[in-house]
């Protein structure tokens, strides 16, 4: 993006960075930190944002914002840096990318691994980088999901802002509701 300010000319590297965040997690926050250190400012889309109590989709997309905000000023990221837009799935893969980027401030480079989201944004024009995955195989929301339903923990793999925030809102009983049956 180009800014004018009369006779000087500001540049902002902004990016954009799409997650469910189901709940946010370390492993969405180490790579959102990494990917800062190259942009200006982050836009940050949590998709998906019209499913909730559900088991795989168990917080609102405003309880979701609400997560990354306090997890984001837990690490001293100042909300300059960063948007945090929640956008609906639309289900038709040739209008997603124009439907989000009418959410959405301008960005000029994506930051995924989903192969999908990946095809998209480059047939619509977007350069696209990979995300600095950090530790996928111990950070992941299924897993948090189901450590919270079996009992087991999960504390340690979210920041403690994010811990205390589903705590507050009864998460876990949450998720432990949302998997009995009525049977």
């Amino acid at each position: 993006m180009h800014f004018s300010l009369g006779w000087e000319e500001i540049v902002v590297k902004r990016g954009l960075f799409v997650g469910r965040f189901q709940p946010f997690h370390k492993g969405h926050l180490k790579p959102l930190k990494d990917i800062l250190e190259k942009l200006d400012e982050l836009v940050i889309v949590v998709g998906s944002s019209q499913y909730s109590h559900k088991i795989d989709n168990p917080f609102t997309a405003g309880e979701r914002i609400t997560m990354i905000r306090r997890a984001l000023e837990e690490e001293g990221i100042a909300p300059s840096r960063y948007w945090i837009i929640s956008v609906p799935d639309v289900h038709v893969h040739m209008t997603w990318v124009s439907h989000l980027v009418g959410y959405t401030p301008k960005f000029t480079v994506v930051y995924s691994n989903a192969p999908l989201t990946r095809r998209l944004f480059v047939e619509a024009g977007y350069k696209v980088e990979p995300v600095p995955f950090h530790k996928r195989e111990v950070y992941s929301a299924t897993e948090i999901r189901k450590r919270m339903l079996n009992g087991q923990n999960w504390e340690q793999l979210v920041p403690s802002s994010v811990v205390q925030f589903i705590k507050e809102i009864s998460g876990v009983e949450r998720i432990r509701d949302l998997a009995k049956t009525d049977i």
